[in-house]
């Protein structure tokens, strides 16, 4: 075989990895796959706040949630205890070639035995997907979430007023319609502006600061920037709601 000793005793002074490398990243393209059944989830969660259909469904998307960042879990693991094994063989260079597969068992369950809920606080579709949830439900006023925080009873017209701060652009001063959120400061932005305000000051070998008054932060990056689905559709439900009163 090439690559390896042609002896049968196992004895080898080289043992190629191309195969096991090319399956590893075949594996990793999973990850896509994951990441699009989260935003599918997500979504889905989403919508049924905003229509305000059976809190039943709502928790059906979350369970989905917890199996989708589970299975990220065990992937990484996998991913990991796959790498981890191929790197020390390749330093050891042992005389005769070690059971990969398990060796690879051993360092995943490893892995997998210090699971534990609090992992999901670092994947980050899980942690956007709970905040955006909690967020909308605000946004919309929903009971459950006034009575969490004191407010039953308060009119809604109130609480999506309060709110309209929330809907102008810190930038362009107009009510966004791709709001982006700042996972480093948590203000947010239309997409667009915020954007052009990094990549011009990129060009002048600057570093962007958060435009939000009193902000501290003072080096956004677009790869903190992700997209606030919660509030576009707290947004748009204003806007709906202003529609239907002003005809």
């Amino acid at each position: 075989m090439p690559g390896r000793s042609s002896s049968n005793s196992g004895s080898t002074g080289f043992i190629s990895f191309s195969g096991v490398e090319s399956a590893l990243s075949s594996l990793k393209n999973f990850q896509a796959c994951i990441n699009s059944g989260m935003d599918t989830a997500s979504s889905v969660a989403l919508d049924l706040v905003e229509s305000r259909t059976e809190v039943s469904s709502e928790y059906s998307m979350d369970k989905a949630m917890v199996e989708f960042a589970t299975m990220d879990r065990q992937l990484n693991h996998y991913v990991k205890a796959v790498q981890s094994t191929i790197n020390h063989v390749k330093e050891e260079r042992p005389e005769k070639i070690p059971d990969l597969k398990l060796l690879v068992e051993k360092k995943f369950l490893a892995l997998q035995s210090k699971n534990s809920d609090a992992d999901f606080q670092n994947n980050e579709k899980f942690v956007q997907f709970k905040q955006q949830l909690k967020e909308l439900k605000e946004q919309c006023g929903l009971q459950a979430d006034r009575e969490a925080d004191g407010t039953e009873g308060v009119d809604e017209d109130i609480i999506v007023t309060q709110s309209q701060t929330n809907f102008t652009c810190p930038i362009t001063k107009e009510e966004m319609k791709k709001p982006v959120k700042n996972k480093v400061c948590g203000h947010t932005y239309e997409e667009d502006a915020i954007v052009r305000m990094i990549e011009s000051r990129q060009k002048r070998k600057k570093k962007a600061y958060c435009p939000q008054i009193g902000c501290s932060h003072t080096d956004i990056r677009k790869s903190d920037l992700i997209q606030d689905e919660a509030l576009r559709r707290a947004i748009e439900n204003h806007n709906k709601k202003r529609h239907r009163h002003s005809e």
